[in-house]
């Protein structure tokens, strides 16, 4: 009896080993600055809207994790990487990402999506986003590979003239002032910290514009590759404090 115990007692280790061992695998944590979500901390974790909760659930569920700044097309191709443990920080759940990606719970939410425009189109007195729709002219640029949220169904029925840009958020801002394009999407509070911290020169030429049926902000999580053991994804959701 007591060597049939002991059997059991065996393989209920060995069954329970793989668990344990993924759990304490190190993650890596992929990212790249953008303040007011994403800002580098002196020991390489951020810190911000999405930073701060991001980095305490990993703290709070005992997960390794090892910072990287890593560019937003990278970080993609890290998600989709079958064999790496690897996660990113602040990004929408949408369809074509869930095809490769597991999420946690959401981490923030967004306020509401503003238009940041030039004061030449600020001039064209646009309200609602129909009359945004009517207007086919309209030169909107994009992030590359990044998603709108619930801005993404209307920007492709709308058609306008899409500019794709890979290059930093400043670089895009300034884009808009000089009348490059017309306008960007951001968020209330990405549009907010860009006009006091990051359009310099620049942001007397800018201006945010909030039209009356705007969808809202949409949720941000903590994307991860399949490879993360679902436990690991268990863990962070029970430390997320955000509701």
């Amino acid at each position: 009896m007591r060597c049939q115990r002991s059997n059991a007692l065996l393989i209920a280790s060995l069954l329970l080993a793989p668990l344990a061992c993924a759990a304490q695998d190190t993650i890596h944590v992929a990212y790249a600055e953008r303040p007011p979500y994403l800002l580098q901390q002196a020991d390489g974790s951020p810190a911000g809207l999405t930073g701060t909760p991001t980095t305490a659930a990993f703290k709070a569920a005992g997960i390794p994790v090892q910072w990287h700044i890593v560019p937003t097309n990278r970080q993609l191709a890290m998600i989709k990487d079958p064999k790496g443990l690897n996660c990113t920080i602040g990004w929408f759940s949408v369809p074509e990402r869930q095809a490769y990606a597991k999420y946690t719970k959401a981490i923030y939410r967004d306020k509401s999506w503003l238009l940041l425009t030039n004061a030449a189109f600020a001039e064209r007195g646009i309200t609602t986003m129909a009359e945004l729709a009517s207007q086919r002219d309209i030169r909107v640029l994009v992030k590359d590979n990044f998603s709108y949220g619930g801005l993404d169904k209307f920007i492709h029925k709308w058609h306008p003239v899409v500019a794709v840009s890979t290059a930093s958020t400043v670089k895009m801002v300034q884009s808009v002032a000089k009348g490059a394009v017309d306008m960007m999407f951001v968020s209330e509070d990405e549009g907010n910290y860009i006009l006091k911290n990051e359009a310099g020169e620049y942001a007397a030429s800018l201006r945010l514009l909030q039209l009356k049926d705007m969808p809202r902000g949409g949720d941000r999580h903590i994307m991860c590759s399949r490879a993360v053991p679902d436990e690991v994804i268990a863990r962070l959701n029970k430390a997320i404090t955000f509701k």
